[in-house]
């Protein structure tokens, strides 16, 4: 029998991002659940040294709209990275690939083109309670693990991991 892996953890000094500057764009589309997600990566950026006045939140309509909204804010060169939040709940009809895969591209297009950290914690879930799972005020909320990861990505690209 396999041991299930278990989750890194990162102590604040492991990363340099003092000073780092972040903006967390959500969806207001499923807004109770992306507030949760929003909470987490908050929480973790806190947690790591972060200041309050360093996070920005950022509004957009839904998942679609992200990938524009984060083009305009990578230009504005205010941000060391964004953190893109949204919740994607399949439907009935074909609307929910279309609409996931074109934030998906969107967001890698934007991280990719304007070489800025990006991270993704866009939910992608069969029903209501999957979404609610992944958001809740716990260690497994997504919006944690996105901002952790992000956070590495920031220390990344200052050069200080290997």
């Amino acid at each position: 029998m396999s041991e299930t892996p278990k989750k890194q953890s990162y102590a604040a000094q492991d990363f340099d991002v003092y000073g780092a500057r972040f903006c967390i764009l959500a969806a207001r589309f499923n807004e109770g659940i992306c507030d949760n997600l929003i909470a987490g990566a908050r929480a973790m950026l806190l947690e790591h040294g972060i200041r309050e006045n360093d996070i920005d939140v950022v509004r957009a309509p839904g998942a679609f709209e992200l990938p524009l909204a984060a083009q305009r804010i990578a230009l504005s060169g205010d941000y060391d990275a964004i953190i893109a939040v949204a919740t994607i709940i399949r439907g009935g009809t074909p609307h929910f690939e279309f609409v996931s895969g074109a934030c998906t591209d969107g967001l890698l297009r934007v991280t990719l083109d304007h070489k800025l950290p990006l991270g993704f914690c866009v939910l992608t879930t069969d029903d209501v309670q999957q979404a609610v799972d992944r958001s809740g005020d716990n260690d497994d909320n997504k919006g944690r693990e996105t901002a952790l990861a992000t956070l590495e990505m920031v220390s990344l690209f200052r050069g200080t991991l290997a």
